[in-house]
């Protein structure tokens, strides 16, 4: 018996959905959130007549790629969580699932745009607070462990990560991947206590740090150029 008319449209529409999605994502974190969007109708083989149904600008596009992102990378750290033996080993792992969380660190730190989205929108914000406090948990956890230096904080670990994840231009697929691994592990290095023979300057970066300056800082004043 072979489903009805309705029912093989929904699915039709939820796959769509999924494959704007999924091409959105791989996009965004290589090239950011301003892409054409007929280069991401492409590349998730849909009509841009189709993807504009799913979603009818570039913000909503985005806030559902923030929302589908975030639920993923939540769901990876609470599974680090609970699968590894340690905080330091956790934190670690979701280190290492780089893709995921490159595009969230980037939507929430990189893209102007994004950032406006991000932070207006309570649901997105709910669940980057929601990640940002597992990653807080994991780097005060690994540091009573005595496995991460003392003077660096979620904040610290964020703006690296985003920093070292940015794609090479010019450079080919693989060496891009070698290169995003071999950074990451120095990285990792970098924060292992027994490396801390200095201290880091200035004072620990929190998530705090993350959030955008208030609007009345943004406006021009008498003292500000």
């Amino acid at each position: 018996m072979t489903a009805d008319p309705e029912t093989r449209l929904r699915a039709d529409a939820r796959r769509n959905r999924d494959q704007i999605l999924a091409a959105a994502r791989v996009i965004f974190a290589a090239q950011g959130p301003e892409v054409p969007m007929e280069e991401i109708a492409r590349s998730a083989g849909v009509g841009v007549g189709t993807l504009y149904r799913r979603f009818p600008d570039r913000d909503a596009l985005i806030r559902a790629v923030a929302v589908d992102n975030f639920d993923r990378v939540l769901r990876d750290a609470k599974a680090a969580k609970d699968q590894e033996s340690s905080d330091w080993d956790a934190l670690i792992r979701l280190l290492h699932q780089s893709m995921e969380l490159q595009l969230s660190i980037q939507l929430a730190m990189v893209s102007p745009r994004a950032l406006a989205i991000l932070t207006s929108d309570p649901a997105i914000k709910a669940l980057r607070d929601e990640l940002l406090l597992v990653m807080d948990a994991f780097v005060r956890g690994a540091q009573a462990e005595g496995r991460l230096r003392a003077d660096v904080a979620t904040g610290d670990v964020a703006i690296l990560f985003a920093t070292v994840l940015r794609q090479m231009p010019g450079k080919g697929e693989e060496v891009a991947r070698m290169a995003t691994r071999r950074c990451i592990g120095i990285m990792i290095d970098g924060l292992r206590a027994a490396g801390s023979n200095e201290l880091l300057p200035g004072r620990a970066l929190t998530g705090a740090d993350l959030n955008p300056p208030p609007a009345d800082y943004l406006r021009p004043g008498p003292d500000r150029v």
